[in-house]
């Protein structure tokens, strides 16, 4: 396999480019440190100088996916501004799109198994991006009086939890299920189900 063209600096991002590519192929768990470093057209003691081992590179990589992630999340809620529910089903599509965009990225963040405290900089863009989805839950819940009102990181962890259903299930080819629907439409479906169950839609929309 030919080298990549690198300079001293960027070889970091080549073994990351590299591991994204094996991961969206085999998975997080399918490859080595040294096929890393062969499909970036290095020898695998190069790959150390940057990475302690695999963790570190797959890490490194669900980093950079929650930078994209959370630009995304904020992209979706702006573009949903000033309503609360248009910003609020804004993010639940984004989350969708980003899974199809960037499957390398989005299996290294949410199906390799690495935790995000693993780095304070991986926690703390993943934190952000959290936040994202936490904001626009908290602003579409402000009808609902305070005693009766779910916390913001509640509301937004159950519409993030049936958005990655939906990606897992349905918008990633998995060989078990199947739906006549499309993701878009199950999520979208979904979303109302539960923002009618809160009163936060009227039951005809």
């Amino acid at each position: 396999m030919p080298k990549r063209g690198y300079h001293h600096g960027n070889l970091r991002q080549a073994l990351v480019e590299a591991a994204l590519e094996l991961i969206e192929a085999k998975g997080p768990t399918g490859f080595t440190l040294s096929e890393a470093a062969k499909q970036a057209g290095v020898t695998p003691a190069a790959v150390y100088r940057h990475f302690a081992g695999r963790d570190d590179l797959i890490a490194e990589a669900a980093r950079q996916g929650y930078v994209i992630f959370a630009d995304v999340m904020q992209y979706a809620y702006d573009q949903g501004q000033p309503s609360a529910l248009a910003s609020f089903e804004a993010t639940g599509r984004a989350y969708l799109a980003f899974a199809r965009k960037y499957p390398g990225h989005y299996i290294a963040m949410f199906e390799s198994g690495i935790s995000v405290n693993r780095t304070p900089e991986l926690a703390q863009i993943a934190a952000k991006a959290r936040a994202v989805l936490e904001r626009a839950a908290s602003d579409l819940s402000q009808h609902i009086p305070e005693g009766k009102r779910p916390p913001a990181a509640m509301f937004s962890a159950h519409v993030w939890a049936l958005s990655h259903g939906v990606v897992e299930l349905f918008a990633r080819n998995s060989p078990g299920a199947q739906s006549p629907f499309p993701p878009e439409d199950l999520l979208e479906s979904g979303i109302g189900i539960y923002l009618r169950g809160l009163g936060l839609v009227p039951p005809d929309k």
